[in-house]
C-alpha cells in the first residue's frame, strides 16, 4: 500500500534546527537572513494559472478576521490545559490585531504558510542555511510568515526583522495575531503526541504577548 501523503526526496543539507529564542547576539544576524528570503519569496511572478489554483489556497493566506471564530473556540479549549499562559490577555491581543488586519489592504504573495524554528537549518555561523517543508507554500496574505519573528528571535532581532522587511505598524500588529493563532491552534492538538513543538508555540505567544 502506498503512504497516503504528498511527499518527495530531496537532497541531504547540512545544519541545525535551531532552538527558539537562544541566539544571543546571532539573533539579528539571523534576522536580516530570514527577511531576505521572505523578501524574495514575495517577489517572485505569480503565474495567471495560479491565482485561482485551489492547491494553492490555505486559511494561512487568508484575512486574519476571518478565523476570529476559530481563535475564540481555541482559546476555550486551552483554558482546560493547563498552560503557563494569559489567555484573557491573548484574547485581548487578538482584538487587536484582528482589527489592525482588517485596516491594511489586502495583497496577493507567494508565502511559505509555516516558517517556524523546525522548519529552518542554520550553519556552524548561526547563519540561515536552508528553509525546508514547502508543503505549504500558497498565495494570499503573506503576513503569517512573519510568525518566526517571535518564536525564534529576541527583542532586537525581531526589530531588525521589521526593518529589513519594512512592516508597518498595522502589518506588525496583524502577525503577532497569526503568532497567536498558530500557537493557539497547536495546544490542544498535539498537547499530548508533541510535547517539543508546545514548547516552541508557548514561547512564541508568550513574546507575542509580551510584544503588544
Amino acid at each position: 500500500m502506498g503512504y497516503s501523503e504528498t511527499w518527495a526526496i530531496t537532497t541531504w543539507i547540512d545544519g541545525v534546527v535551531p532552538r527558539t529564542q537562544t541566539l544571543g547576539e546571532r539573533s539579528t544576524i539571523l534576522a536580516a537572513d530570514l527577511a531576505r528570503f521572505i523578501t524574495e519569496l514575495r517577489a517572485m511572478p505569480v503565474p495567471g494559472n495560479a491565482i485561482n489554483d485551489p492547491t494553492l489556497a490555505s486559511y494561512r493566506g487568508d484575512p486574519l478576521p476571518s478565523l476570529d471564530d476559530d481563535f475564540r473556540e481555541t482559546v476555550e479549549e486551552c483554558r482546560n490545559l493547563g498552560l503557563d499562559l494569559d489567555l484573557d490577555e491573548a484574547q485581548r491581543v487578538w482584538d487587536l490585531a484582528s482589527a489592525a488586519a482588517a485596516s491594511i489592504e489586502e495583497s496577493v504573495h507567494w508565502y511559505h504558510g509555516d516558517l517556524v524554528a523546525e522548519n529552518v537549518l542554520l550553519d556552524d555561523q548561526g547563519r540561515l542555511a536552508a528553509v525546508l517543508d514547502f508543503g505549504g507554500l500558497g498565495l494570499g496574505n503573506p503576513a503569517v510568515d512573519l510568525v518566526i519573528a517571535w518564536e525564534l528571535l529576541d527583542p532586537r532581532g525581531r526589530e531588525v526583522f521589521r526593518q529589513h522587511l519594512g512592516v508597518g505598524d498595522a502589518q506588525w500588529a496583524a502577525s503577532r495575531g497569526w503568532a497567536l493563532f498558530l500557537s493557539m491552534i497547536t495546544f490542544p492538538y498535539y498537547g499530548a503526541s508533541m510535547p517539543d513543538r508546545c514548547a516552541a508555540r508557548l514561547t512564541m505567544a508568550k513574546a507575542a504577548l509580551a510584544d503588544a
